[in-house]
């Protein structure tokens, strides 16, 4: 199953040249599932969005054998003196897919996205030769229709071959088997999709969003069966022991394996236990994903170079003299601020040890020896882009160039700006965003509004088609709502979380933009340091050209805010902590609100409860440190009274 092909490449080929002779001389023997319709037709204009089944959730993390031991706690814990096994599978680093299948064949793939919505990549993944077009003894049975999840992944000679072919070309290396997965399937040539020799393996079996068998064991053969291909690295464990050891052996034997991975995903077997231990609001409880320890090597920092991001900030960046740190090249590694750098002794010409996590950008550990020659970085006075001031604000690790016009901070401003699940602007990516910068068709985030077809025609590979779409994503966005318009500008600390509470506490972005410190710190979440932020964007002249800019292009900048009169627990703030039992955590938040009240993710001096369940944290640290109330699940439902719909 993994990299033991039946036949040869050569032998392949030859095949498939037969195979596409005999449909030229007999057109009607062709079907939608042979294997030459992998490939076919145009590039397309762009990615469509689909709502997944059933969303598709991260895991939670144990960060060593300490964590996963607390994990296997909690759960003997929800379930008693019941016995239950975990089926251990090998956590490949890749990019998570959702295929389905209608009457036995391929019908759709699509990218996990936010977990909840993500892009139809079908024509490229009918390119992966182990996504079946056509599932294996399925017609007939309610087997032909099923969701089938797993992992897009990268062979290891497949990625250096790719990144030794980017370098021929003078393109940028792809810094990860995972990003080079995820790029491969996202390009809108399937053409390019079929070069990069992906792989998939799967891990779920769904029916109408759901698990198709009563165990995550049985749905595994079941994958085989249906002629997926299927980690064989696998292993069902009957205690915890078990499962320390398999973690144990694959973090020893990682390296021998053809394909990358980051750890051990374990799953509690049985679906029915999976359905009582439930889900938190990011996390199902009867799964987590075991991260073997971050690599190490040793290298030299030839230089130090300040990139600029959108809110402006510098930020050093090392250049290192390459090293193969668990497979990956690492050639440049990020030392965050100037604080960082005085914290590691750390001069041009050290000895230092880089480490690499995962998909985490590498960073530098600590200095082994000073170099012979070494000399001292020091941070530029004027922004290295555009020569403007740089202000380093009392209080906070980074300095940053105060021009908001800085092209630097706009290239990255506008990518951030037509993100998904900001303004969700789709085509405006990074090679058009450059051009569109550098021809000075935008000088500001707002320009992008005047952009029009002719203009768009003009630039490179951007026909008449993808023009006239991009225009009309471009005008939809002029209806989003507040919450992702505050997003979307870029104010220092403020992100999706935080613009909400301030969209939800003001109603209208000229409120928010008069607000005082004081007053900014009555929204959910916002301390002092976030009211200072938004108060000293608003304070600057052109930031608020910018607003009046996008006001004249037809947005608008309220909020209805629905807000409970009453209710028995209006007007008090509430902050879950722990593992609750009766309720997940989106329940008991939405409960709560649905009785007046309102929910925060950290605690202040304004949270009004704690409500504490099992594994409680630093919040209920927190909590008793500021002498704020404490209570437990059953005490909540109680306050509560019977269920409100809100």
């Amino acid at each position: 199953m993994l990299d033991a092909p039946e036949i040869t490449d050569a032998e392949y080929d030859a095949m498939m040249r037969e195979l596409k002779a005999l449909e030229q001389a007999h057109p009607e023997l062709v079907t939608l599932d042979s294997p030459t319709q992998r490939v076919g037709g145009k590039p397309r204009e762009g990615f469509v969005k689909v709502a997944h089944s059933s969303p598709m959730l991260s895991l939670d993390n144990a960060l060593g054998e300490g964590e996963l031991r607390d994990f296997d706690r909690r759960v003997r814990g929800l379930l008693g003196d019941e016995p239950f096994a975990y089926v251990a599978e090998l956590k490949m680093d890749g990019l998570s897919l959702a295929v389905h299948y209608r009457d036995g064949r391929l019908s759709q793939a699509v990218t996990r996205g936010d977990g909840v919505i993500g892009e139809d990549v079908t024509e490229n993944a009918k390119t992966i030769r182990s996504i079946p077009l056509r599932l294996k003894g399925a017609e007939g049975n309610r087997a032909g229709n099923c969701e089938v999840r797993g992992e897009v992944v990268f062979n290891r000679k497949a990625f250096e071959k790719l990144n030794a072919e980017r370098d021929a070309a003078g393109l940028a290396r792809f810094a990860n088997p995972r990003n080079a997965a995820a790029g491969s399937l996202r390009v809108l040539d399937p053409k390019i999709t079929q070069s990069r020799q992906l792989d998939f393996f799967t891990y779920f079996l769904f029916e109408n969003g759901a698990p198709a068998l009563d165990s995550q064991w049985k749905s595994l053969d079941k994958l085989q069966e249906l002629g997926f291909k299927v980690n064989p690295k696998r292993k069902r464990c009957e205690d915890i022991e078990s499962l320390v050891e398999f973690c144990r052996e694959w973090a020893e034997k990682r390296d021998s394996l053809p394909y990358e991975i980051d750890g051990v995903v374990a799953k509690v077997d049985l679906v029915e236990q999976q359905n009582r231990l439930g889900w938190t609001a990011k996390a199902p409880r009867w799964a987590i994903a075991y991260k073997f320890a971050a690599r190490q090597e040793q290298t030299v920092v030839e230089a130090i170079e300040v990139q600029v991001g959108r809110t402006g900030a510098l930020t050093p960046v090392a250049h290192l003299r390459p090293v193969t740190v668990g497979g990956v090249t690492v050639a440049r590694a990020t030392l965050h601020n100037e604080d960082e750098i005085a914290r590691l002794g750390l001069e041009i010409g050290d000895s230092v040890l880089v480490e690499r996590s995962g998909d985490v950008i590498p960073k530098v550990v600590r200095v082994v020896e000073p170099g012979a020659h070494r000399h001292p970085f020091k941070m530029p006075r004027k922004c290295p882009v555009c020569g403007g001031e740089i202000v380093r604000a009392e209080g906070e690790a980074a300095s940053r160039c105060i021009n908001t016009n800085c092209p630097a901070r706009l290239k990255e401003s506008i990518l951030h700006f037509a993100a998904r699940g900001v303004m969700d602007i789709d085509g405006m990516g990074e090679a058009l965003v450059d051009q569109l910068v550098e021809s000075g068709l935008v000088e500001n985030v707002a320009d992008i509004y005047g952009l029009t077809v002719e203009q768009l025609m003009d630039l490179e590979r951007m026909g008449k088609k993808s023009a006239e779409k991009l225009v009309k994503n471009i005008d939809a966005s002029r209806r989003a709502a507040l919450p992702r318009i505050l997003n979307g500008l870029g104010i220092p600390f403020v992100g999706e979380r935080t613009a909400q509470f301030l969209a939800e506490e003001f109603g209208d972005l000229d409120k928010i933009a008069a607000a005082s410190e004081d007053e900014l710190q009555k929204a959910g979440e916002v301390g002092p340091k976030i009211a200072a932020s938004v108060r000293r964007f608003f304070d600057e002249k052109h930031n608020r050209d910018l607003i009046e800019r996008l006001r004249k292009e037809g947005f608008s900048f309220t909020h209805e805010v629905k807000r409970r009169a009453g209710g028995p627990l209006a007007g008090g703030t509430f902050v879950l902590t722990g593992t609750l039992t009766a309720l997940s955590r989106d329940e008991a938040k939405a409960r709560i609100e649905a009785a007046g009240g309102k929910v925060a993710g950290s605690v202040s001096k304004k949270t009004d409860y704690v409500v504490a369940g099992e594994a409680a944290g630093s919040k209920l640290a927190k909590a008793r440190e500021l002498g704020i109330e404490v209570i437990d699940e059953k005490r909540l439902l109680e306050m509560m009274g019977p269920e409100t719909i809100g």
